[in-house]
C-alpha cells in the first residue's frame, strides 16, 4: 500500500477494521510511504490485525504529526529509536500490541508529549529517567508489562502528570517521595507490583488526588493519618499488602470516598467509629486481617454490604 503519492493527506483513519499487513513483509511498509505527507497530522490505525513492526523509517514520517493511535493493531517487535524524531507528537498510544524489547531512551526527546500509552504489551527492562523530560505529559500507561527495578525520582516532578498507570509490572524498591508530593496526580496506578517499604507520610500532599490504587504490593508499616487530607479522594485500595496496624482515624475524614478496600493485610485493632461519617462510602472490604471489637452501626454501615470475614 502506497500512499505517499497523497501529498495533502492531513488524516488517515483506518481504526476499527481488519486490515493486514502484507505477509511477505516484516515491516508495516505503508507507514513508510506517508513520509512524504508533509501535512500529516493525525494517524490512527487502531484496532486492526497488521502483524508487523514498526519500521525504523518510522520516526522519518512528517514532522507535522501530532496524534499517532495504534492501540490493538498487531504491532511486535520494539519500538525504535527513531521514534524520538517525531518531534511534535502530542498522543502516543500503541498499547494493546506485542512490543517486546525496552522502552527506548529517544522517547525522551518528545517533548510535547501529553498522552503517552504504551500499556498491555511485553516490554520489559526498567523505566528510564529520559522519560521526566516529558514536562507537558498528563496521561502516563505503561500498565501491564515487564517491567522491573526502581522508579526513577525525577518522574514525580512532573508537574503536569494527572493520570499515572505503572500497574501489573514488577516494580520494586519504595515509592519515590517526589511522586507522593506531587499535587496534580488525580488518578495512580500502582497495584500488582513489588513495590515494598511504608506508606509516607507525604501522601496528604497530593490533593489532587481521586482514585489509588496500591493493591498487591508488600507494603509494610502503618496507614499515614495524614491521608486524611486528600479530600478528593474516592477509591482508595490497599488490598493485599503487609499494613501492620491499626485503621487510623483520619480515614473518617476522606469526606468523598465511596470505595475503600483494605483487605488481606495484618490491620489490628477496632474499625474506627469515625468512619461512620463517610456517608458517600458504598463499598468497604476489610477481610483477612486481625481486626476485633464491634462493628460501626452508624453512617453508611446502616445500609452498606460489607465483607468482615
Amino acid at each position: 500500500m502506497n500512499l505517499g503519492n497523497l501529498q495533502n493527506l492531513r488524516l488517515l483513519d483506518f481504526q476499527t477494521n481488519q486490515l493486514t499487513n502484507d505477509p511477505s513483509m516484516l515491516e508495516l511498509d505503508f507507514l513508510i510511504s506517508l513520509k512524504n505527507c508533509r501535512q500529516m497530522k493525525i494517524i490512527q490505525i487502531d484496532s486492526n490485525s497488521f502483524d508487523g513492526m514498526l519500521p525504523r523509517a518510522f520516526g522519518n514520517l512528517s514532522a507535522s504529526i501530532e496524534f499517532f493511535f495504534a492501540h490493538s493493531s498487531g504491532i511486535k517487535g520494539m519500538i525504535p529509536n527513531e521514534i524520538g524524531n517525531m518531534s511534535k507528537l502530542i498522543k502516543l498510544d500503541i498499547g494493546g500490541n506485542e512490543l517486546t524489547g525496552t522502552i527506548p531512551d529517544t522517547l525522551g526527546q518528545l517533548t510535547k508529549v501529553q498522552m503517552l500509552g504504551l500499556n498491555d504489551n511485553n516490554l520489559q527492562g526498567s523505566i528510564h529517567a529520559n522519560l521526566c523530560n516529558l514536562v507537558n505529559l498528563y496521561h502516563l500507561d505503561l500498565g501491564n508489562n515487564h517491567l522491573s527495578r526502581q522508579l526513577p525520582t525525577c518522574l514525580g516532578n512532573l508537574t503536569s502528570l494527572q493520570k499515572l498507570n505503572l500497574s501489573y509490572n514488577s516494580l520494586t524498591f519504595t515509592i519515590p517521595s517526589t511522586l507522593w508530593t506531587n499535587k496534580e496526580i488525580q488518578i495512580m496506578d500502582l497495584s500488582y507490583n513489588l513495590f515494598n517499604g511504608s506508606l509516607a507520610p507525604e501522601i496528604g500532599s497530593e490533593k489532587a488526588m481521586r482514585e489509588l490504587y496500591l493493591s498487591r504490593n508488600q507494603f509494610s508499616g502503618e496507614i499515614p493519618s495524614t491521608i486524611w487530607q486528600l479530600q478528593s479522594l474516592v477509591n482508595l485500595t490497599l488490598s493485599n499488602n503487609r499494613l501492620h496496624a491499626p485503621i487510623p482515624e483520619s480515614l473518617g475524614d476522606l469526606i468523598s470516598l465511596q470505595y475503600l478496600d483494605l483487605s488481606k493485610n495484618n490491620l489490628y485493632g477496632e474499625i474506627p467509629r469515625s468512619l461512620e461519617k463517610l456517608k458517600e462510602l458504598v463499598y468497604f472490604n476489610v477481610s483477612f486481617n486481625e481486626l476485633s471489637g464491634e462493628i460501626p452501626n452508624g453512617g453508611p454501615f446502616k445500609n452498606l454490604t460489607a465483607d468482615f470475614s
